[in-house]
């Protein structure tokens, strides 16, 4: 298993200001970093990052989210939905400019907005067809999609592994897979080793995440039927960790977080990676 430290914690988009961030998670050990991609113009800033990543021997993924119902993947509008595939393939072409192997994130339909019910069959009708165009998108750019279900909170269309895993498999296409986030299955999950092992086939992805989205090891999530679970699938992927904090006043609003969750970021990086370590031993 290789490592992974969502750039998030710092920043919502990558420039040279993180250059010392970028070198301070490869002293500490780590094997990649996870990018975000939400500023899809600024196409030198992720040419000039890939230069900084082959330099620094870090390899990387890229997480995005569907930020607005304009571009939301099971509208019944289609306008929506095609407008939702030209989003990610921009997305995608941003990461082809610093290598991104994996892309990952709710893409499935818009993060925060409700319809009020349960997911409809007409909803998964057109999420299938709105992740089978982005997959082909994907299969173009040679990145692979790792779709994320998140808790209930935050959206209602995946909530569980199970749904994520009937998404992949009706999608039916090799560039779309699935990732695992130990935030959203504390929440949703019974027991995080069977919920691992059940779509271990389809998970190409993991998020290492604390349930107050702090240093990981240092809170209430099952660790132990996590390592579990992955070490039974014999999950051979990134374990990447993500944290929020108060660095980007808009995103800890979006992820409420609105305390101190850990001391500093580095210490966080440094005893996330020891915690991950001991583990997979």
């Amino acid at each position: 298993m290789k490592t992974g430290m969502n750039l998030l914690l710092w920043t919502d988009h990558v420039t040279e200001a993180q250059d010392g961030v970028l070198e301070s998670i490869k002293a500490i050990g780590f094997d990649a970093v996870e990018v975000p991609i939400f500023n899809t113009d600024d196409l030198a800033a992720y040419k000039r990052l890939g230069d900084r990543l082959k330099s620094l021997g870090l390899s990387a993924t890229a997480v995005t989210v569907m930020g607005s119902t304009d571009i939301n993947p099971i509208s019944a509008d289609a306008k929506s939905r095609d407008a939702a595939v030209a989003y990610l393939d921009r997305v995608l072409e941003c990461g082809q400019h610093f290598g991104c192997e994996i892309l990952c994130g709710p893409l499935h339909s818009t993060i925060g907005h409700f319809s009020g019910t349960g997911p409809t069959q007409d909803e998964f009708k057109r999420g299938v067809e709105t992740m089978q165009r982005a997959a082909e998108k994907a299969q173009a750019r040679g990145i692979r999609l790792a779709v994320e279900y998140l808790n209930r909170f935050e959206n209602y269309f995946l909530t569980t592994g199970q749904q994520a895993e009937a998404l992949v498999r009706a999608v039916d296409h090799p560039s779309f897979r699935m990732m695992y986030d130990s935030f959203h299955a504390h929440i949703e999950e019974k027991d995080q080793a069977a919920a691992i092992r059940s779509s271990a086939e389809e998970t190409i992805h993991v998020h290492v995440s604390e349930n107050d989205r702090g240093t990981p090891g240092t809170g209430q999530v099952a660790w132990d039927s996590f390592f579990e679970g992955l070490k039974q699938s014999n999950y051979d992927g990134y374990l990447t960790i993500e944290a929020f904090g108060l660095a980007l006043p808009a995103l800890a609003a979006a992820t409420r977080v609105w305390r101190p969750l850990f001391p500093d970021a580095e210490g966080l990086c440094r005893e996330g990676l020891a915690f991950i370590k001991k583990n997979i031993r």
